[in-house]
């Protein structure tokens, strides 16, 4: 559905139908994506353009630094597997474990594959689904806000503590206030990187602890 979100809305600006799909192959950023199409319309700044994909995309940081040991030797599979993390691969990469039987490299390297045929086919299949039915877009832009919560609603539950949660609650809202809402997400993502190493003994204690726990 967030693809299919995503085809309509570039529709909406009046740019091609093939380019949803071809920047869901080449740039595959989910939320950079959205906002790629906007620049795209608008004056050739190379400079501020790279400045907003660091900002939009520097969670990707994050998501490497968790799946360090995990993609390690899987060969030419791990480079394909590290360049299309996306937001919904990681969540379900990061949890989950590969049936009995079934290699673990193979495994992710099929949802990671499964995830961004998914993306490319139903961002198409919007773009061209915009251009049959002209309606009002207004709130589509909205879709990655929402998925960003049900990632997060779907990280809580699985957690049996919730210490990087709360960081990740607490930071942003510190930052914003500091910082001010055009330049809180690099701080955020910086203070939240250094709380998350400096604090990573207690919180996988805490974690041994509640499994120990009766």
């Amino acid at each position: 559905m967030l693809g299919l979100g995503y085809g309509i809305y570039v529709q909406s600006l009046g740019l091609p139908i093939w380019l949803p799909p071809l920047m869901g192959t080449v740039v595959y950023g989910g939320s950079l994506e959205f906002v790629l199409a906007s620049l795209l319309l608008g004056s050739f700044s190379p400079l501020s353009a790279f400045l907003m994909a660091l900002m939009i995309q520097a969670r990707h940081l994050f998501y490497g630094l968790t799946m360090l040991e995990r993609y390690q030797g899987y060969g030419p599979r791990g480079f394909y597997m590290i360049y299309a993390m996306s937001d919904e691969t990681f969540s379900i990469t990061c949890s989950a474990e590969p049936p009995e039987g079934v290699d673990r490299g193979w495994f992710m390297f099929f949802i990671t594959l499964l995830d961004q045929i998914y993306w490319v086919a139903s961002a198409f299949l919007g773009a061209a689904v915009g251009s049959i039915l002209p309606f009002s877009t207004e709130g589509v832009d909205f879709v990655m806000t929402a998925m960003f919560v049900v990632i997060f609603l779907n990280q809580w539950e699985k957690e049996k503590q919730h210490y990087s949660g709360f960081i990740g609650l607490a930071v942003p809202f510190v930052c914003l206030l500091v910082f001010g809402s055009g330049s809180f997400l690099i701080p955020s993502m910086i203070c939240i990187l250094v709380l998350l190493l400096v604090l990573r003994k207690p919180i996988e204690q805490a974690d041994k602890t509640e499994e120990v726990a009766p």
